[in-house]
């Protein structure tokens, strides 16, 4: 069967759609759940299972597709499909009748996340959230998408596929193709797990400068607007802040010859906090921008968002000082503060888009209520002036409140300081808050994820470290004294999250993930420079030793995402790709060269090495993709110009392309060359490393019938072909059933060479031409061209 024709889901979303309160049904399993998100589906007529062994074999035994939703509980259209499908009688009783109903918060599980993400971009559809998947019973994905509507819906293009048109169409499927849906899904599993295996090979790439500077060219800037978009599509659409991708280009914009990157930086700092993605009244940054000018937000504010962007901010002002940083950091800091603090002083997840189930109705304002909290005319007109109160800019009735441009600038129009436009903003700001605390509040997830609170960790710490600002090293250090002592377990394992079940206390429950231990270690570093109290550099150490030794792939270089002990999916990751969130590999890299800095042992410097070493082949080919571990091998490149044999190094994983075809996909030859003397004697000498298994043919191969595959050598200088004495090294005795015994080379082999010439005869090139078998399959021969 062809990709399912019903992959053409969710080309359009429908309006945004609210619903008045309805009485809660008879609870199903998801209400002994901790998740919030799973909780918000728990009196669903659907017959929810958490992920679980109890939910596949119940789909085994009874022969039954898996239908998967994954969300989180800040997501709008999370909502908006529980409102309007999960909650829907007629709708619940298809899925109970047909499928095994399973409900996963991909906070919680961002591993299951992760790979059914992928699976539905191997298929050629975009992802988002709610994820909808449908799956065989063992777990294997067949199709899926994203939002579905409750009802085929018509479009000036056609009809968007309702969700139960989708649901009648999978069980016909499977009722009359069922073995083609299975072949479906074990190819789609085998897609995935290549998608997910960037880190399985180490194509033969150089880690150079090229690479860092081919990341650097990837990203495009809005020129009017700041921010990274697509310049082909007049950088329309959403617009995410990119903290990872925006912090990487900070770095390089400090140095020379990059002025005109470190203007964009500065516009998109700028425009993002004149936006309406901040909260001009709250403080804090709500998730995106679903329009170019940054007046637009999706509504709903996530830890990882403000902890990233108080950091990079932060970094801003310690490189061009700028009085707008500081009071965006001082700002968020009120409303993490105030909104976003546990009583332990650990970090909440995330606050809801939605209130009353309508989009942004928490923070937006109508002209009349402005009028109504306001009541003077002349501050009416004042503020106004100041947020550019003209016509409505949200849904033709109600306004976002951004900044039309600096507020020097404004200042300067009304003849103002800008310190006394700010004393006269700051009391209406503060009786719009007020005014605005009375409504309905959005949902507060009050989980703590141990990641998360890293990132806020190493966002405080550093802002506290480079405004010298002792209550956000507070904040900082508290939290980090939670996280270690209660998110931790006895043998030093980080747990993934803080949560209760109802009516019981909050405990700490998963495995914590790579990213978990990753941003831990990047906040406890951050920490330690912002106090210098040796006990957080010890902590760093204790975190990175556990992520290395439950984490780290001792075979291929880098981390796997999930710990050696954890629960078998059909696939297993290495994250690399930055997005809203940095990768886990990429984090890992940076903190452990720093840590490897701070203490003096080359250990972490090497795993960072290894980590950096493992995605060549995708950095070389995507730099863009993963700014974090290019910007680690900026430093690393740095420190190789030092010492050549960083990058290099005896641990190295042996290099091999995924696919080798001729011996250069799994033999590298490096070429040294002495001066000519004053007799004109030159020396030289080559190493061959080859990659387990292979070997290749040693020179003499010790056998007349393998006479030609011998390893040869020619030189040239100056282009001409010229004599050379060449010294092969003695090789390893082999023997099979066809050829008998001969000589090989395996893993590294030097061979030597002497030759007359002038200095000015020209530059040397060395010619090798191998062959590379193992267990009696072989390559093609290949030349290997050395200068």
């Amino acid at each position: 069967m062809s990709r399912v024709a019903f992959l053409l889901l969710l080309a359009l979303t429908p309006p945004l759609a609210s619903a008045d309160p309805k009485p809660k049904g008879k609870p199903n399993r998801l209400a002994k759940e901790s998740s919030p998100y799973l909780l918000q589906h728990a009196h669903n007529p659907v017959d929810w299972y958490p992920w679980g062994t109890e939910a596949l074999e119940r789909a085994k035994k009874e022969k039954k597709l898996i239908f998967l939703s994954i969300g989180y509980s800040a997501c709008h259209w999370c909502h908006v499909m529980e409102r309007e499908s999960f909650a829907n009688e007629a709708i619940a009783k298809v899925l109970n009748e047909n499928f095994v109903c399973v409900k996963v918060d991909r906070e919680e599980r961002p591993d299951i996340d992760e790979i059914y993400m992928a699976a539905l971009n191997t298929t050629g559809v975009s992802g988002g959230w709610p994820l909808s998947m449908f799956l065989t019973s063992d777990g294997k994905p067949i199709f899926g998408g994203t939002y579905f509507p409750p009802a085929d819906k018509k479009v000036e293009d056609g009809t968007i596929t309702g969700f139960p048109t989708i649901l009648k169409r999978v069980i016909e499927l499977n009722s009359t193709k069922g073995d083609e849906l299975a072949a479906q899904a074990d190819r789609i599993a085998r897609l995935t797990v290549e998608s997910l295996g960037r880190g399985e090979a180490t194509p033969l790439v150089a880690l150079d400068r090229e690479i860092v500077a081919d990341a650097t060219r990837w990203f495009e800037f809005d020129p009017v607007h700041g921010g990274i978009g697509n310049k082909l599509a007049q950088f329309r659409g959403t617009k995410f802040p990119r903290p990872a991708a925006v912090g990487y280009l900070h770095g390089q914009s400090l140095k020379p010859g990059n002025e005109k990157l470190a203007a964009n930086i500065a516009l998109t700092l700028r425009k993002m906090a004149e936006g309406g993605i901040y909260d001009q009244l709250g403080g804090g940054f709500h998730r995106y921008s679903t329009e170019r000018t940054w007046t637009v937000p999706h509504f709903e504010k996530m830890l990882y968002d403000n902890a990233q962007l108080m950091e990079l901010y932060a970094e801003a002002h310690r490189a061009t000082p700028d009085p707008l940083y500081p009071r965006v950091i001082a700002e968020t800091h009120a409303f993490l503060a105030r909104e976003m603090t546990s009583p332990e002083g650990a970090f909440y997840s995330a606050l809801d888009a939605d209130s009353n189930g309508v989009e942004g109705e928490f923070y937006v304002w109508t002209t009349d209520e402005l009028a109504q909290v306001i009541e003077s005319g002349k501050n009416l007109a004042f503020l106004k002036t100041v947020y550019g109160i003209g016509e409505p800019n949200f849904e033709e009735k109600y306004h976002i409140l951004r900044l039309p441009k600096p507020t020097a600038e404004l200042a300067k129009e009304m003849k103002l300081t800008e310190a006394e436009l700010f004393a006269k903003l700051e009391p209406l700001k503060a009786k719009l808050l007020a005014h605005r605390a009375k409504r309905v509040r959005p949902f507060l997830d009050t989980k703590i994820i141990t990641g998360w609170n890293g990132q806020m960790i190493a966002g405080y710490a550093k802002a506290g470290e480079v405004l010298k600002k002792p209550e956000y090293t507070a904040a900082a250090a508290k939290a980090a004294e939670f996280v270690l002592k209660s998110m931790r377990n006895k043998d030093g394992r980080l747990f993934r999250l803080h949560a209760a079940v109802p009516g019981e206390k909050p405990a700490p429950r998963g495995n914590a993930f790579l990213d978990d231990y990753a941003f831990v270690l990047h906040g406890l570093l951050n920490l330690h420079d912002a106090t210098g109290e040796k006990r957080w550099l010890d902590e760093a150490k204790a975190t990175a030793d556990t992520m290395i030794r439950w984490h780290a792939d001792t075979t291929l270089g880098g981390f796997f995402y999930t710990a050696h002990d954890h629960e078998k999916l059909f696939a297993r990751s290495k994250d690399s790709y930055d997005g809203a969130q940095p990768s886990g590999n990429g984090v890992a890299a940076r903190a452990l060269l720093k840590l490897a800095e701070k203490t003096g042992d080359t250990k972490y410097r090497d795993q960072s090495v290894r980590t950096v070493r493992a995605f060549a082949g995708a950095l070389k080919s995507s730099p863009g993709s993963m700014p974090g571990l290019a910007g680690t091998l900026d430093v690393l490149l740095d420190l190789a110009a030092k010492d050549p044999t960083l990058l290099a190094g005896k641990d190295a994983p042996k290099p091999v392309a995924k696919n080798p075809v001729e011996a250069a996909d799994v033999v590298t030859a490096k070429l040294a060359a002495g001066k000519p003397d004053k007799d004109g004697k030159q020396t030289f000498s080559i190493t061959l490393t080859i990659a387990e298994p292979w070997h290749v043919y040693a020179n003499p191969v010790g056998n007349d019938s393998l006479k030609e595959s011998e390893t040869t050598v020619e030189v040239s200088v100056g282009g001409k072909v010229v004599e050379a004495e060449i010294a092969f090294p003695p090789g390893t005795p082999a023997k099979d059933m066809g050829d008998g015994a001969y000589q090989v080379y395996v893993g590294t082999a030097t061979l030597s060479g002497t030759l007359k010439r002038s200095k000015d005869d020209g530059e040397l090139e060395v010619r090798v031409r191998l062959l590379a078998c193992k267990d009696r399959l072989c390559l093609k021969p290949s030349t290997l061209k050395l200068k």
